[in-house]
């Protein structure tokens, strides 16, 4: 009797692959009588035919089971491919925090909304947010008793099966119900952040869903680990080390987004180069030491009181660079004024107990008004900043115009 079934089905399957069906269909019916071959050479043929039913139906649910176990691992694994290399393929923050929001709205049925924070000395910061229409949410700040900072402190993943009631939404406005996941980001035990995953409907979170979330959170914590090592490697590779201001490097790439922005906007933005009065004389008589204590402190005096969109950097020397963002030339000269009025409140006290004041003279120049290329800018609020040290020292004078390209300068020398 089990040869002549095997015989059967092995002779169906044989027809099966030379075609004729669907290629999905053909690939099921070959999956289902692998199954059934396996089961009948698994079992022992009884001579009760109802015995041989239960054991042939035994070892079948046997065999489904154990495929069905094995396609959802596959799936897991292809999942956590796809997140490996969606996690992988950028080390820019903001680009690793919203493919982890939209793998996790991927992953979970019903989600509504997804929330990042970073976690960095016990203080928790706002990553990215996603919505469920592909919006982004703003986030309010954390609560301290709330399911965030809890997660972060823990370092364990608490499931909220219905925010309406929980003690941790007891002090917040929400209306209807939901139900909530956080879990922690974790690289080598530490907490670098905390995901949280909403959802419009109560209750637990499938296994399935939690192997998946667990799969993302741990390469999420190794992408947010590798972003953040690039973030402070970059901050060093763009900041003067004597004040901690973006350094000429990082200010000739901030002058060039600013030089398309501005092209693209049809708006001015304005440039202003900066040179202290009277330094040279602090270094001849206290010292390099003493004069680069001097650039950071004033250096972070004039930083104060920017706006968010103002870039403030190190150009070389005591000389600095303001680019300001959307700002044409009579809010620029303004501004200028209020440098010339802070400058006057600056002042030092020098290793002899002297109190030590210098002064400030500058260049103004606008794009496009002035020059159409970063090079042209610089080289204009440059020559503006030298005709002001050279006449008109303790003021800020505009640029004339555009001024061309260099000249080549020819060096004649003869050799005895």
């Amino acid at each position: 009797m089990k040869d002549t079934r095997l015989e059967i089905l092995n002779e169906a399957r044989q027809s099966l692959e030379k075609g004729g069906i669907d290629a999905n269909d053909r690939v099921e019916l070959l999956s289902l009588l692998d199954i059934l071959i396996s089961a009948i050479e698994r079992i022992d043929i009884p001579e009760d035919k109802g015995e041989l039913s239960l054991s042939l139906a035994t070892s079948l649910v046997s065999s489904q089971a154990l495929l069905s176990l094995l396609k959802q691992q596959t799936a897991e694994l292809d999942a956590l491919r796809k997140l490996s290399l969606n996690l992988t393929s950028s080390l820019d923050m903001a680009t690793v925090l919203d493919a982890i929001t939209r793998e996790a709205m991927r992953l979970v049925n019903n989600a509504m909304s997804v929330h990042i924070f970073l976690y960095r000395n016990g203080k928790l910061d706002f990553g990215a947010a996603l919505q469920q229409d592909g919006s982004i949410d703003p986030v309010l700040e954390p609560r301290s008793n709330g399911l965030t900072y809890t997660v972060a402190r823990n370092g364990k993943t608490t499931v909220v099966e219905n925010v309406a009631g929980h003690p941790l939404y007891a002090d917040t406005p929400l209306e209807g119900n939901g139900s909530v996941i956080g879990i922690p980001l974790k690289m080598e035990q530490t907490v670098v952040g905390v995901m949280n995953l909403a959802r419009s409907i109560t209750g637990g979170f499938t296994s399935a869903e939690m192997r998946l979330l667990s799969l993302l959170a741990d390469q999420a914590a190794v992408a947010i680990s590798n972003a953040s090592l690039h973030q402070m490697i970059s901050r060093k590779a763009y900041s003067d080390t004597v004040t901690g201001l973006p350094n000429r490097r990082a200010l000739d790439e901030r002058l060039e987004k600013e030089v398309i922005l501005s092209r693209r906007t049809e708006q001015p933005f304005a440039i202003v180069m900066m040179d202290l009065d009277g330094f040279k004389a602090v270094n001849d008589t206290y010292g390099h030491a003493v004069g680069d204590q001097v650039l950071r402190v004033f250096f972070n005096y004039m930083s104060q009181g920017l706006r968010a969109s103002d870039f403030l950097a190190r150009y070389g020397g005591d000389e600095l660079t303001l680019i300001m963002s959307q700002t044409a030339l009579e809010p620029a000269t303004l501004v200028a004024e209020k440098i010339v009025e802070k400058m006057k409140r600056f002042f030092f006290t020098a290793p002899d107990g002297k109190r030590v004041t210098l002064g400030i003279s500058g260049g103004i120049a606008i794009h496009p008004l002035h020059g159409r290329t970063a090079t042209d800018l610089l080289r204009a609020a440059d020559e503006a900043l030298y005709n002001a040290k050279r006449h008109d020292r303790g003021k800020f004078i505009v640029a004339k115009g555009p001024t061309g390209p260099l000249t080549p300068i020819r060096i004649a020398y003869t050799i005895e």
